[in-house]
């Protein structure tokens, strides 16, 4: 059976596999949470983990704001948010929603009109500081609005703004009064008798974050959603929430994540998806495994996969492809590869498919030669899956029938 169609049959696919039973080591148990939907994502109660970014256009500017969010949404974005700081914003968010295909978060900020216009206007869920939006009746209504519009609502704390009681009381963030904080907030909605609601303890400090998730998670039922907040840069920020969110989610915790970077919101999708990838939760594209290249390889393989990543981009299915330069590791990898290169000698390399030996390959053209060989196990994919959905479909017709 072909790795990359084993490998969409279930979430523990993997782990059924025999030459991937090192994962059976370090399973990964998801913590039960109920599920609140977004939109049409679930979020929660075992749904896959769905991946977050936000615009960073001026929401006013709809054209722009629609541009980057089809961007996101190309990229694989699962939902995006979108600041609503004024009334402008709201008004213009009725045709953004209109004019893209994910659900639209909107962004709420101590005034509660906005988060009920936001409702009006489309949004499937608002981000909101219950604590920030005022009375307690300030809450009661925007509780009504998403009831009304069938919105639910992320409960966002986070390090960097917290009550002032609770600073006065802890005398700085900290784990403990993250979790206040977030229970106090929840109460606050489940008072209104709403529970559609997902909570974030958000934290720039890799640490606090990790254990603010970790009591919240021991204390609620809710649907977590993960980020490290402003983590940084790209290459600072990946880093600090590949340490962060990865300890979260081996650990089972986190049902929806955003990677929080100061750079084009697509690169925090493209990390969000390397970093499920590389922890086998979920896959999306093509993951290619390569060496770092040494006095051994028999080819470029820098200059290969800079090009091969660049080429396979258009890849939705999830596909593994190894890139090795020579045979210490090569014929390894390529075991769990769908397509897979080592290098050899004289320019002559050992091209695998399905984990077996196929056939080699010299010449200057090896990145057109590994895209002709993906494309074509992607269709086969296709092509077996579309055969699954006739016979299921067939099934349920003669069922019918009988």
């Amino acid at each position: 059976m072909p790795r990359a169609e084993a490998r969409e049959q279930s979430n523990d696919a993997q782990d059924q596999q025999p030459n991937l039973a090192a994962h059976n080591a370090l399973k990964i148990h998801r913590r039960l949470s109920r599920q609140v939907f977004v939109g049409s994502v679930a979020v929660g109660g075992g749904a896959d983990i769905s991946v977050q970014s936000m615009t960073n256009t001026i929401t006013e500017q709809k054209q722009a704001c629609i541009k980057q969010i089809l961007e996101l949404e190309k990229a694989g974005a699962d939902i995006v948010r979108v600041s609503c700081p004024n009334q402008q914003a709201t008004e213009a968010l009725a045709e953004i929603v209109r004019s893209v295909n994910v659900p639209i978060v909107a962004d709420i900020h101590f005034h509660y009109k906005r988060a009920i216009e936001a409702a009006a206007a489309g949004a499937a869920c608002l981000r909101i500081n219950p604590g920030n939006i005022g009375s307690k009746e300030r809450v009661r209504e925007v509780v009504k609005a998403a009831k009304d519009y069938g919105c639910s609502i992320r409960i966002g704390v986070n390090a960097g703004s917290l009550e002032r009681q609770l600073l006065e009381k802890y005398r700085e963030p900290c784990p403990q009064a993250m979790l206040e904080s977030a229970l106090a907030q929840s109460r606050l909605l489940e008072d209104c008798d709403f529970i559609n609601f997902k909570i974030s303890v958000k934290a720039s400090d890799v640490r606090l974050a990790i254990a603010s998730y970790r009591l919240l998670a021991e204390k609620c039922d809710h649907p977590l959603h993960l980020g490290i907040t402003e983590a940084g840069g790209l290459m600072a920020g990946s880093v600090k929430s590949a340490v962060g969110l990865g300890c979260l989610l081996l650990e089972g915790i986190g049902d929806t994540m955003r990677v929080s970077l100061s750079a084009d919101p697509v690169e925090e999708v493209r990390v969000a998806f390397a970093m499920l990838q590389a922890l086998k939760i979920r896959s999306r594209g093509v993951n290619i495994i390569a060496c770092p290249s040494c006095a051994r390889q028999q080819f470029d393989v820098i200059k290969v996969v800079q090009k091969a990543e660049q080429r396979l981009e258009h890849i939705r299915e999830p596909i593994t492809v190894s890139i090795i330069g020579c045979v210490v590791n090569g014929p390894g990898e390529a075991r769990s590869s769908d397509v897979g290169v080592t290098g050899g000698g004289r320019g002559t390399h050992q091209i695998y498919v399905d984990g077996k030996g196929d056939h080699r390959f010299s010449g200057d053209n090896l990145v057109e030669h590994i895209v002709m060989l993906v494309e074509k196990k992607v269709k086969e994919l296709k092509e077996i899956k579309e055969l699954k959905e006739l016979k299921k479909l067939k099934n349920e017709t003669e069922k019918q029938t009988q």
